[in-house]
């Protein structure tokens, strides 16, 4: 499906959701234009791998313990 279609389908998908509204066409393109480019970055970029590295010196769940030993209640 070429992106022009994408746009026009969001688009119209958004007047439904907001109870089909006269005059706010503008609106709604532009909305599904900014949701269909953000969709459409991020599929470029990829997946997200989290680092490994990130949190890797935290302290290990304490199992519902407090950092002072005691139980949490």
């Amino acid at each position: 499906m070429d992106r022009e279609e994408r746009i026009r389908r969001r688009a119209h998908e958004i007047w439904e959701r907001e109870g089909r509204p006269e005059g706010r066409e503008r609106e709604h393109w532009d909305q599904a234009m900014q949701e269909i480019e953000a969709e459409d970055s991020e599929a470029e970029r990829g997946p997200v791998v989290p680092d490994p590295t990130v949190g890797a010196d935290s302290e290990p769940d304490a199992g519902g313990a407090r950092a002072n030993g005691k139980p949490i209640s």
